[in-house]
């Protein structure tokens, strides 16, 4: 299933995409994409639906973050190896574990905000995991079955405020419209394996990453149950895996920023495409 939110900012209905590409409104079935609607019985329910008899939601309706209510927003950095080398940062030997704050959530084609006084805003297109099952301690083995699914995310990034400024990344990584998450939230039972996805991102129609996921250091499962040892994961809560190289940073012979005025366009192989409009807070 794809499942996704439709409407205005703050007030998105939950939806789902019919083989068409339609857009059904679910708003008779669950009241969000959230919480105890991604629990493995939810979504089975959900798979036995007839999509054909719900509402045709109109054309041109805004596409909000595919999950609501989100209540943890982690991250991982540092994911593929060649990202690592072409930030001057070692390989990491365990998951590098850091956190968007939730007003940094927006739709999958929402304008993101260049900071005011910033001068490196960069992107990163990456696979998104969301939990369907909640738990703490989770074994590696029984890590993916509390999976709900997967998604999109561009996790923009201040460089001068992540790196220079002192303190952790979180302060260059949480701005607000710097998480821009879906269209779908594409159920794991149609992602066979989230490990072999291309994934790529264009800024003004000039490709900088074209990545997969095959080359991710440390796997889904892993990063899961890992994440587990150090916080419960509840349903809802949204991972953002790392991304492969080709961020602005990363540039030879000089680093490239965003600036007011671009477009970013990204996407994941079955997972849909995002496009945002960069403009100055």
């Amino acid at each position: 299933m794809k499942l996704l939110r439709y409407g205005a900012p703050g007030r998105e209905k939950p939806g789902i995409l019919d083989s068409s590409g339609a857009i059904r409104d679910l708003s008779g079935v669950i009241g969000d994409i959230a919480g105890d609607a991604l629990l493995p019985e939810s979504l089975a329910r959900l798979a036995k639906l007839n999509v054909s008899t719900l509402p045709v939601v109109p054309s041109g309706e805004r596409i909000g973050p595919c999950v609501g209510r989100i209540g943890k927003f982690i991250c991982i950095g540092l994911n593929y190896a060649d990202h690592a080398a072409e930030s001057n940062l070692p390989v990491p030997t365990e998951p590098v574990v850091f956190n968007k704050w939730l007003s940094a959530v927006v739709g999958p084609n929402d304008d993101v905000r260049i900071p005011r006084g910033s001068k490196k805003t960069d992107w990163e297109v990456e696979l998104g995991v969301v939990i369907g099952k909640g738990g703490a301690y989770i074994e590696e083995a029984d890590a993916m079955s509390h999976v709900a699914g997967y998604c999109v995310i561009n996790d923009v990034s201040e460089r001068e405020y992540q790196i220079e400024r002192g303190g952790t990344w979180d302060k260059g990584k949480g701005c607000d419209t710097f998480g821009p998450i879906g269209p779908w939230l594409v159920t794991a039972d149609e992602v066979p394996d989230p490990h072999k996805l291309p994934l790529w991102l264009e800024v003004d129609g000039k490709r900088y990453q074209n990545g997969n996921t095959s080359t991710m250091i440390f796997k889904v499962g892993e990063i899961v149950s890992y994440l587990s040892r150090f916080m419960s994961l509840q349903p809802g809560d949204v991972i953002s895996t790392g991304t492969p190289p080709g961020v602005g940073m990363g540039q030879k012979p000089e680093a490239v920023y965003l600036r007011a005025g671009q477009t970013m366009r990204l996407g994941i192989e079955g997972l849909g495409e995002q496009r945002q409009r960069t403009v100055d807070a």
